[in-house]
């Protein structure tokens, strides 16, 4: 093969190593090295010399090893054998990645496991030359960007799942907010991915998250909307306000009941729903009374419930029930409960309505 006077190389956008196809060199043989690239001048398996953008003539006062390594018995023109190396340092931007399965991740806010996906883009380019071939070219005859990608795809998304996970319970993000925080985000996954880039001689320029998505129709994420509007409400309402709620929302229910076995299943729910109904009352009357000692909150007014034909029907206040006696909708053997009391008991075990029977009068005699 003709000896080589002049080596240089048209980069490829997409090629980042690439070896100079020809090994007859000469002392002598200018090297050209474009602007961002740069050039390797190997021989016997060792990187003797490397050179920046510009022209340059391989020379034993350049390369001082040539003396040791090659054999010049016809002088200064003297021809060898040995291999240029140019990388390319122009950065590639629109490199994609994305999960091919969803990554499980536990909501921090509300300890709920959902499936996501995520999607992105990241640039890198090669910041160590030497490095880069030594540790990941090895003897290939050029390296593009493809396999680039192909070999760290797998590791940018191993370490997702552990990345996203530490900035979740860090910042105390919900699942349902990720997308609000993508650029956060970002930014703290460049940081420690750039480290696994470095290894090899690379650096990452960018990298982003695109979208992360959940499945709308996933059972865990629908729990997980309902578990975030139930602590809405709660916040907005207080929680002592947001259980007396609930607590006569399951009283309505229970009210509403048909049937004779569903009634009295009715009126235990009404019984131990109303008890912790009278819970919620004392608790924010005492709420009230600490938040204010100088005035005392009015006292709320007692209510009733009672069994009409194994109906529970309430809340009805002192008036209420005096009419219900007067109209004869309940006796002396009606059962009642009101707040404070454990369980259903005959009304005439209530003092003050008690009381309303001896103050009505008998119906009147029947007419003959």
């Amino acid at each position: 093969m003709a000896i080589i006077d002049i080596v240089k190389y048209q980069a490829q956008e997409d090629e980042f190593v690439w070896k100079y196809p020809s090994e007859n060199l000469r002392i002598g043989t200018q090297v050209i090295v474009n602007p961002s690239q740069y050039a390797l001048f190997v021989k016997g398996g060792e990187i003797l010399d490397e050179f920046k953008s510009g022209t340059h003539t391989i020379k034993t006062d350049n390369i001082p090893l040539l003396n040791k390594i090659i054999n010049l018995p016809f002088g200064g023109n003297s021809p060898f054998q040995a291999e240029v190396w140019y990388v390319n340092l122009i950065a590639t931007l629109d490199n994609k990645w994305g999960t091919t399965s969803p990554i499980l991740l536990e909501d921090p806010k509300y300890g709920i496991i959902i499936p996501v996906r995520a999607f992105g883009q990241y640039g890198f380019k090669v910041a160590n030359p030497r490095l880069f071939i030594e540790s990941l070219v090895g003897n290939l005859p050029s390296y593009n960007a493809a396999k680039i990608q192909e070999y760290f795809k797998g590791k940018i998304i191993s370490s997702l799942t552990s990345l996203i996970s530490k900035k979740l319970i860090s910042d105390n993000i919900s699942i349902l907010e990720i997308n609000i925080y993508l650029e956060e985000l970002s930014t703290f996954c460049r940081e420690k991915i750039t480290e696994e880039f470095q290894h090899f001689g690379l650096e990452i320029v960018n990298f982003y998250f695109l979208s992360i998505n959940v499945p709308l129709d996933d059972p865990s994420v629908v729990k997980l909307k309902e578990t975030k509007d139930l602590v809405a409400k709660v916040k907005i309402a207080g929680k002592e306000l947001y259980q007396m709620d609930r607590s006569f929302d399951f009283l309505d229910n229970a009210a509403k009941n048909q049937g004779g076995a569903g009634n009295l299943m009715g009126a235990g729910l009404g019984l131990g729903l109303g008890a912790g109904i009278g819970n919620q009352l004392g608790n924010i009357s005492s709420h009230l009374n600490t938040q204010n000692t100088q005035q005392s909150p009015p006292a709320l007014p007692t209510s009733y419930f009672v069994l009409i034909n194994n109906q529970q029907n309430g809340p009805l206040s002192l008036e209420d029930v005096k009419q219900l006696i007067a109209d004869v909708r309940i006796n002396s053997q009606t059962m009642v409960w009101k707040e404070g009391l454990a369980d259903w008991t005959l009304i005439l075990n209530l003092p003050e309505l008690s009381i309303i029977f001896s103050q009505t009068p008998p119906p009147p005699p029947p007419i003959l």
